[in-house]
């Protein structure tokens, strides 16, 4: 078992405060990832849990024991850097050995979890190099070969992925979801890349300013974001907004006239809303369409366009200056300085209130 919890765990330096009071459950088996902006505290939040930083205030337990003050070497987790941090004078088999010989492992111990850790990484053949004579996605096998042999109850990772060029990236990402399948191991991950934040996690925990903004699953805070920070830091490309005012509230729903100067018609019925409310509509790249004849609810202007093959992702400006992005067939683009009538799906639309928090749809709501 490898259930970790934290409770209002607090962080500061020279009088300011890093990490501001986290709760968080990890579960055994879980593949957690903690996502945000540089400087967010989501680096700081996994060397509290290794035990690298000292704690300012609040707790850390694993399966029940309090490790809040436990030394690192003795907390049971394994940590794996941003930085390879190989010993270059060392073959990747002593590379991978080195703490279980340092803690006295008897020998045929140590051989067998590290020819286990070579099987699983596919590091056989390379038993016998020396780093420099490894790619980088070889020597970041390694540096996770050095977790793996020491069998720790949760695995942390730190952008392990950051020095590696985009392909390798990919397929180190692959590596490493399959690893966490084979181990059937708990895992903590940090990174600024949201892709691998939804591609990798179980669960995402999404971070600003030391403070957590949401956690669930990655299609949950996708399609439910809890507010414009998340909203707008989850997807590729970002999700658009459009500012304006509630102009009309009933049981079928709401209208809302956009600064761009329309008026949408949602499925949103909420007592907490009023008529001059001022609301942030949000719409994603792919529930925005080029519209019809007699469709059209918000007219555009053209800016770029990028062509990625299978799609292209149109950038637009409206009449009152908020870019949006399309996202539409590859063999489709906009002209430069072009106008463009758009089609907004309501059904797939967010709002968000003046504090940018969420206005949840009726059927949430009462859900």
């Amino acid at each position: 078992m490898a259930n970790l919890t934290i409770r209002n765990l607090q962080k500061g330096f020279d009088g300011h405060q890093i990490i501001k009071g986290i709760d968080l459950e990890v579960k055994d088996r879980e593949f957690v990832v903690f996502v945000g902006p540089s400087g967010c505290g989501k680096s700081t939040l996994l060397r509290l849990i290794a035990g690298l930083e000292d704690v300012t205030g609040g707790s850390i337990e694993l399966d029940g024991r309090e490790i809040t003050q436990v030394t690192p070497a003795k907390r049971d987790l394994a940590m794996v850097f941003q930085t390879y941090a190989l010993y270059p004078h060392m073959t990747v088999g002593k590379n991978l050995s080195f703490a279980l010989d340092l803690a006295g492992t008897p020998k045929a111990e140590v051989q067998k979890k590290v020819a286990e850790a070579a099987r699983i990484l596919e590091l056989g053949p390379l038993l016998e190099r020396k780093p420099k004579q490894l790619s980088g996605g070889q020597r970041q096998r390694v540096a996770i070969g050095r977790a793996i042999v020491r069998n720790p109850k949760i695995f942390l990772f730190d952008e392990p992925l950051s020095n590696l060029d985009a392909a390798l990236r990919v397929q180190t990402r692959l590596e490493l979801s399959r690893l966490h399948k084979e181990l059937e191991a708990t895992m903590i991950y940090v990174t600024h890349d949201q892709v691998e934040a939804m591609t990798l996690a179980d669960k995402v925990v999404v971070l600003n300013g030391g403070r957590v903004e949401q956690v669930g699953s990655p299609l949950e805070l996708y399609h439910h974001p809890a507010n414009l920070f998340v909203a707008g830091f989850l997807g590729t490309p970002k999700m658009g907004f459009l500012k304006g005012k509630v102009s009309r509230v009933d049981a079928a729903g709401c209208a809302v006239t956009l600064d761009a100067g329309t008026t949408i018609n949602l499925p949103f019925s909420n007592a907490q809303q009023r008529v001059g409310d001022a609301v942030t509509l949000g719409i994603r790249p792919e529930h925005l369409e080029l519209a019809r004849d007699g469709d059209c609810q918000l007219q555009v202007i053209a800016d770029v366009s990028e062509r990625l093959g299978s799609d292209t992702f149109c950038h637009v400006r409206t009449t009152s200056g908020e870019a949006l992005t399309l996202r539409i067939r590859g063999d489709l683009a906009s002209q430069y300085g072009e106008t463009l009538n758009l089609h907004l799906d309501s059904a797939h639309c967010h709002l968000f209130d003046a504090q940018g928090q969420v206005i949840r749809k009726a059927l949430q709501a009462a859900a």
